[in-house]
């Protein structure tokens, strides 16, 4: 490169293979002002912003990544191994890769480094390792010479068979039909991602072309084929021909620096006078290439559309594209949208010449068992028992937890080896606390841990769970007692206290509407005051024993008295039965209702030794003195019983599982409050990352969709049914006015509306009589006025009529009592005289009118 431009001086530079020539090169370049292209220096740490005269007119290998992540999310693969080789080339992209497969909660527990000068012996040495490692998906990012080496010896190794997945960089991809036959051989299975290049008369015109000249200058070598890096290489040239004609260079012009002595060389590099202007037009060329369309954007080959490819046969074969817009697809036309989706590619024949997905993980070939750590605890051995066989001093495991755990194992399409490791110390008991025993997977110590173990935020941060296999929740066990003082007072018990006040304030209201309505046309609800307030208050309540003998006539009030006896009739039945329960059944009640009254009375609590329920109730503000740890039911059972105030507790406070196992033991005298905080549930412990995780949490929905988990809790629970009814609370709440809000809205609707009704049909009728009484005095005045109008009689309705149903007088036939001779024609206005005669001699009727002893018309009858 130093020859080129201090001697020959030339003007643009095409060629660095490697990215670390190219690197060096462009140093030069920067210096002389000379454009270095390379069309096959992919590497990402050739930076464009810090070398201004380097130009890639190639895929940067980043472009790539979002290609192979998408394919691993596609099969949900959940842990790959990286193989890259120790070079600018292989390192570039690495920590690009790594963020990708972290962008979609893929884990690389370990990088594959092998040095470019490393030999087939320790290209196997480190095969083998990756042999014993549970992964099974690689990645290879590698040049041609070392992927041909590294095929060939994975396949004398045993791993291009069932269960491996090779997943090749664009650098090897866009070369298999340039790999000798038996790499290729090798290399059955695995998968790639290539540049695609659209098939165009052009490419044909230019690939019969360069195959006759080919086989012409080389009449005995075997017939190679055209790779991306030739095509490139022929749009590079075009492009700098193109350049180089716009701006018209003729003749080469360099600016010599002034030589002071002892120079270095690169200090005496001139600098090309038409650099600038030829860089320029070559970043703006644009035109339809041989690899498809040449277009530069920061200095480097824009990003297009990749082939993912499998090799199969003699070369390979498509499986999908991908674009940066849509993602995954079988056809390029896809218009769907962006996908990752496994449907979204055509059939793989995988390593072995398997069609089935592999998994992507294998229990290592060493035969090395799964250490599963197991809590050694006294308290319910129902859940979780550890015992040690004395003669082969092997752990065993039984319990409900050890069943569904061995179950879950069985139902997964693949065996796996494991051994319980028993968490306890010397002397036999648990080895700290549950915390203590999943952080103990995070040290590599187990490689699971199976038992109660409850799924928390905190451990999740170090270790991962599968889905929970049991009920979630935090509750409390407290003693109940008989809550019903059975006195004289008891019948008063049924209904709240707001009840009996809207149940009194509804009967009253229902009485003064019937009152109103039948007053003036019901000779039942007339009389002195006293006797009609009394009828308001017994018509009301003798409807709640339906023996009201009142007669209605109105037939507003008739609907009124339906409606309300309709709710007396719920009201009276609903007190019966809550009455009768308080007499006959035993009413139990929990003796704490809620957390924080333990917290108010400063009651002693109880937890399960080792649970996190400790932490709990700390945050919940309860003091350390307060809090007894227990560990067997039988001790929840004593320290229940003695109660807060003689060396026990008011509660015990643990998970809802724990609860139901000593609810089932203790039938009676307790009960569960609560939940009070919410958990989710026991769940099996993995290390972060682990491929188990997904398909043992698919083994759990598989169990406990079906009646499986159902047959394990029988076997270790029984019939838990019976015994928790048995301890449940056995209660009936007094019956509140929110309870019939419904029934009272009805009925208090129904009755406004009637008297609404009631109200504008009088005032209709009455009008031209209504505004002429008192018309000249106050407006309170003419109210009383009307109250008295509305006190008589209403003479027309069919009640008071002659043919109405008080016309109970044959002498007079008339319905009226005490009334004026109707034979007399003329009568003095005397206070001696019960009543006058007004005659009309025009009129064919003669109103009868009496008096009063205080001078006011009481009654009138035509």
């Amino acid at each position: 490169a130093l020859d080129l431009i201090e001697n020959s001086e030339v003007e643009v530079i095409i060629g660095p293979q490697k990215s670390s020539q190219a690197a060096f090169v462009a140093e030069l370049g920067d210096r002389s002002q000379v454009p270095i292209i390379s069309f096959s220096a992919t590497s990402p740490t050739l930076t464009s912003s810090l070398i201004p005269y380097f130009v890639r007119t190639t895929l940067n290998d980043s472009s790539q990544v979002n290609s192979i992540s998408s394919i691993i999310k596609a099969y949900g693969w959940r842990e790959v191994v990286l193989i890259y080789e120790d070079t600018d080339y292989g390192r570039g992209v690495i920590p690009i890769l790594v963020n990708a497969l972290q962008g979609i909660d893929t884990r690389v527990p370990y990088h594959s480094v092998i040095p470019v000068s490393a030999t087939d012996d320790q290209i196997m040495e480190e095969l083998y390792k990756l042999m014993t490692m549970q992964t099974r998906i690689f990645i290879v990012h590698v040049s041609s010479f070392m992927g041909s080496r590294l095929f060939l010896n994975a396949k004398e190794a045993g791993m291009m068979t069932g269960g491996f997945v090779w997943i090749m960089s664009d650098g090897l991809a866009n070369i298999i039909d340039s790999l000798d036959p038996s790499v290729i051989e090798s290399m059955q299975g695995t998968l790639g991602v290539k540049l695609y290049v659209p098939k165009t008369r052009k490419l044909d015109d230019f690939t019969t072309r360069w195959k006759r000249r080919f086989q012409q200058d080389h009449p005995n070598d075997q017939q190679a084929e055209l790779s991306i890096f030739a095509l490139w290489a022929y749009d590079t040239v075009w492009a700098v021909a193109m350049a180089a004609e716009k701006i018209g260079i003729k003749v080469a012009s360099f600016r010599k620096p002034r030589i002071v002595p002892n120079s270095t060389v690169l200090e005496t590099l001139g600098a090309s006078m038409n650099g600038p202007k030829l860089l320029k037009a070559i970043l703006e060329s644009r035109f339809k290439g041989l690899s498809g369309e040449f277009y530069l954007i920061d200095r480097q080959l824009r990003s297009s559309i990749f082939q993912i490819i499998n090799v199969v046969g003699k070369g390979e074969r498509g499986i999908g594209f991908w674009t940066p817009e849509y993602g995954i697809s079988k056809q390029l036309n896809n218009t769907k949208g962006y996908s990752t989706l496994i449907t979204d590619l055509n059939t793989v024949i995988w390593p072995g010449d398997y069609n089935a997905v592999p998994k992507g993980w294998e229990i290592p070939v060493s035969g090395k068992k799964l250490r599963i750590g197991v809590p050694v605890t006294q308290g319910f051995p129902h859940l979780m028992n550890v015992e040690t066989d004395p003669v082969t001093n092997s752990t065993m495991g039984n319990g409900y937890c050890i069943d569904v755990f061995e179950t879950v194992i069985k139902k997964l399409r693949y065996s796996i080896p494991y051994e319980y490791i028993p968490f306890k110390t010397i002397q036999g008991e648990l080895g700290g606390s549950y915390n203590d025993l999943t952080y103990q997977v995070y040290l590599q110590k187990y490689d699971a841990v199976v038992g109660d173990v409850t799924i928390r935020h905190n451990r999740s941060l170090y270790v991962d769970f599968t889905l929970p296999f049991t009920e979630s929740g935090v509750s409390m066990i407290v003693p109940v007692t008989d809550g019903t003082k059975k006195n004289a007072w008891v019948f008063l018990k049924p209904l709240t206290l707001d009840m009996w006040l809207g149940s009194l304030a509804f009967v009253i209201y229902t009485g003064f509407v019937i009152w109103v309505m039948e007053h003036r046309i019901n000779t039942d609800f007339r009389g002195p005051f006293s006797q009609q307030l009394g009828t308001i208050f017994f018509f009301s309540f003798s409807t709640l024993v339906f023996s009201h003998r009142e007669k209605i006539e109105n037939i507003l009030s008739k609907f009124v008295v339906i409606v309300w006896v309709f709710v007396v009739l719920v009201l009276t039945s609903s007190y019966t039965a809550s009455l009768t329960s308080m007499l006959t059944v035993q009413q139990l009640q929990p003796t704490v209702t809620d957390v924080h009254e333990l917290l108010k009375h400063g009651d002693y609590v109880g937890y399960h030794k080792g649970s996190f329920v400790e932490g709990l109730l700390k945050q919940l503000n309860f003091d350390e003195s307060k809090l007894r740890a227990y560990e067997t039911t039988g001790e929840y059972f004593e320290a229940l019983s003695k109660g807060s105030q003689n060396g026990g507790v008011s509660a015990i406070v643990h998970e809802i599982p724990y609860i139901k196992l000593f609810l089932a033991e203790h039938c009676t005298g307790f009960t569960m409050i609560g939940p009070i905080y919410k958990t989710a549930g026991f769940g099996f412990v993995f290390p972060k990352g682990s491929p188990l995780v997904p398909d043992v949490s698919r083994a759990i929905l598989n169990l406990t969709d079906g009646d499986s988990i159902l047959q394990i809790e029988r076997k270790w629970f029984g019939d838990q049914n019976a015994c928790l009814k048995q301890g449940s609370i056995i209660s009936s709440d007094n019956l509140s006015f929110r309870n019939f809000w419904g029934l009272f809205m009805i009925t208090g609707v129904v009755s406004t509306c009637a008297l609404f009704i009631f109200l504008l049909m009088f005032l209709h009728k009455n009008w031209h009589e209504l505004k002429g009484i008192d018309s000249n005095k106050p407006i309170w005045q003419r109210i009383g006025s009307w109250a008295r109008y509305y006190n008589n009689k209403d003479m027309d309705s069919y009640t008071f009529r002659a043919d109405g149903p008080y016309n109970t007088s044959p002498a007079t036939n008339s319905k009226y009592e005490d009334v004026a001779d109707p034979e007399a024609t003329t009568c003095e206005n005397s206070p001696n005289q019960q009543g006058f005669l007004m005659t009309d001699s025009d009129a064919t009727h003669y109103p009868l009118v009496e008096e009063s002893s205080s001078g006011e018309i009481t009654r009138i009858a035509a």
